[in-house]
């Protein structure tokens, strides 16, 4: 919205300043924080009217969670809400990838809603069937991951990038439809399994963001790109400005999230996530580099998959339970350990995500 007063530059020069990517991503940043800032705790008090118990707590969970019970969800309206009104004023309306990614996130965030508003009507940590819900998941990414092949250059809109390799591209076809839908729904699933314990998920997410909308500033710069011998994608430079808006509304977030939590942002928060971050990085031609940068997330995957096999093969468990940071609660670590010791981790991968744009 405010990018159009670009148009009456020549007689106010001033306004020249909303041209720039970087400036209008430190609005949304500003406009997402004071948003969940300013109305998070009338949300806040509103859900916990509305959902009375709160959300479930697992019964075979650690048994310091119990103490979190009547605490209420759906804490991600806040977030999806700070997101979309900033990125409705920052963004430019004309770029396709902003509604793409917009729409997943808000897709997402829309079948994480329907989840967390089963398991409190219900009382039950059952939600949405798990078949269905992915099928959805898997629907709306490959909608997104096809328009965003017709949107690219032909011959490398539907190709696989390498990190670390300067020319290596995998061309797939139709095929890529495929590996986006794994990549954005994968995504979504990922940070959902993360969200267990307060201010776990939001901060690896917002250093996602942060990766990626510099990551997305420079494949969209022409200069940048053949500098650091990255493929230039035309267009996805506004989605910059999205990236502010999830790191903006997941500081204001934050706040309240932070441990002992007012609130939890549940499927709602968690799921739209992950989906906007698959969708950048689908966008950006960037999707290995995601599994890098939001290697925490992966493992977590990994921890359940893995706890999953051996029981159903073996009938042992590998971890004490997963995901992976009830494992070291499970150990013995104290809650805010295992949340700080896994953002020192997500730190860690976002900088060497980051040092594949240079090493190639």
């Amino acid at each position: 919205m405010l990018y159009e007063l670009v148009t009456f530059s020549d007689q106010f020069s001033p306004l020249n300043v909303f041209r720039y990517i970087t400036f209008r991503t430190g609005g949304a940043i500003m406009t997402a924080l004071l948003f969940v800032f300013l109305f998070g705790p009338a949300i806040i008090d509103l859900l916990r009217l509305k959902q009375g118990k709160g959300q479930p707590i697992r019964e075979d969970g650690p048994k310091s969670h119990f103490s979190k019970k009547g605490t209420p969800t759906m804490g991600g309206l806040m977030i999806l809400a700070g997101v979309t009104v900033s990125t409705l004023l920052w963004a430019n309306w004309s770029n396709p990838y902003v509604w793409i990614v917009l729409g997943v996130t808000l897709s997402f965030g829309a079948i994480g809603f329907y989840d967390d508003y089963l398991k409190v009507t219900k009382q039950t940590t059952r939600g949405f069937g798990g078949k269905g819900r992915l099928g959805l998941e898997f629907a709306i990414a490959g909608v997104a991951t096809y328009a965003v092949m017709r949107l690219g250059a032909p011959g490398f809109a539907d190709a696989l990038t390498i990190p670390f390799f300067k020319n290596l591209v995998i061309p797939l076809g139709y095929l890529f439809v495929i590996v986006g839908m794994f990549v954005i729904a994968g995504a979504g699933n990922s940070v959902n399994l993360t969200d267990g314990l307060d201010g776990l998920a939001i901060v690896p997410v917002m250093i996602a963001a942060a990766t990626f909308g510099l990551i997305a500033y420079l494949v969209g710069n022409v200069r940048f790109s053949q500098y650091l011998q990255i493929h230039y994608v035309a267009g996805v430079g506004e989605l910059a400005v999205i990236c502010g808006a999830l790191l903006g509304a997941g500081l204001g977030f934050l706040w309240f999230n932070a441990p002992p939590a007012m609130i939890f942002m549940g499927d709602t928060g968690s799921l739209a996530l992950g989906g906007a971050l698959g969708a950048i990085a689908v966008a950006t031609k960037h999707e290995i580099v995601l599994a890098i940068v939001g290697g925490l997330f992966v493992l977590e995957t990994l921890s359940v998959l893995i706890q999953v096999a051996s029981f159903k093969m073996t009938g042992k468990r590998v971890f004490k339970m997963a995901p992976l940071h009830h494992h070291f609660e499970q150990k013995g670590w104290h809650e805010a350990t295992v949340v700080v010791r896994f953002w020192i981790i997500s730190v860690v991968l976002a900088l060497l995500g980051l040092a594949t744009l240079k090493l190639r």
